[in-house]
């Protein structure tokens, strides 16, 4: 693979960012190690709440959460996908699959020997973490959904879905920081759509946000489909704590909470809300997504 990494001088002064940047080679099974990127607050001996992003955001995405969880006492870890934010960027599109991004967070949560996992987990981030939570479940202790799903190919797709998979794969441009303001019910001040457009210098930069949406296993026979329907299985029987907050202005996911509450056993009892906000509900509403995450127990 050919692999890009945004020079640093990009994320120089972005508004509430101030965090230090850690670094961890990853290697999926059939890749060479990539660089990833990761955020690494609060005390060493805290529980662990591990947040994942989707696309095509990064870990700033999480920038109003981090704080109050900190503050709470936990030890917060915030990776940057491959092909996202601080991370390596393979060049091309084929570079992506489900499979290599599973095993790149895997690899990185084994590296780290990450424990008592309370996850948050969003849009891609929800693809992938309830992949792993279901192929690790031992190492994680509750799982927190926000717009999010894990598909299997037996439900509809959204019209508005098919548009966006066909916006990213063929459009000339594809705008990253305007993107994320069209997800979300608050206006993004400028400075925040710049800092989303910060780890893409150019459009050679994104093959791995324009992949996302054509490797979402929508055809029964995508490669992805059987080890989904493993993980739902191990859902399925899931008993730790699953809470569910969605931000409800979202016309692809807003509704897709309701399998997961009815199906997971551990979301029998749990405080589900939806909640005025749009598909990158931390835009909309971090702080009250980490008040409810402590509230919760996590």
């Amino acid at each position: 693979m050919d692999v890009l990494r945004t020079p640093d001088a990009r994320f120089a002064d972005l508004p509430d960012y101030p965090w230090a940047p850690h670094y961890l080679d990853v290697a999926a099974s059939d890749t060479e190690p990539v660089r990833m990127h990761y955020l690494d607050e609060g005390p060493r001996d805290g529980r662990v709440v591990v947040l994942l992003h989707g696309e095509p955001s990064w870990s700033y995405l999480y920038r109003t959460m981090l704080p109050p969880l900190v503050e709470a006492g936990y030890r917060v870890l915030v990776p940057d996908l491959i092909g996202f934010g601080k991370s390596d960027k393979p060049t091309k599109i084929d570079d992506y699959t489900y499979l290599r991004h599973v095993e790149w967070v895997t690899a990185w949560i084994e590296a780290l020997d990450l424990t008592d996992i309370t996850v948050f987990v969003q849009d891609w981030g929800s693809l992938i973490g309830l992949r792993v939570a279901a192929e690790q479940e031992q190492r994680f202790s509750r799982i927190m959904v926000g717009n999010g799903f894990l598909p299997t190919a037996d439900r509809g797709v959204p019209a508005a879905f098919k548009i966006w998979r066909a916006f990213a794969r063929y459009t000339p441009v594809f705008p990253t920081g305007r993107i994320l303001q069209t997800g979300t019910v608050n206006k993004l001040p400028k400075e925040v759509v710049k800092a989303y457009d910060a780890p893409y210098p150019s459009a050679k930069y994104q093959a791995g946000a324009r992949a996302f949406p054509g490797l979402v296993p929508t055809d029964p026979d995508n490669v992805a489909v059987p080890a989904n329907r493993a993980a739902w299985e191990v859902l399925c029987r899931w008993e730790k704590p699953f809470l569910c907050v969605f931000g409800a202005n979202d016309l692809i996911l807003g509704k897709a909470d309701k399998p997961l509450i009815e199906n997971v056993p551990g979301a029998k009892g749990q405080p589900h809300d939806r909640i005025r906000a749009g598909h990158f509900i931390q835009e909309d509403a971090g702080p009250e997504l980490a008040r409810r995450m402590i509230d919760w127990g996590a």
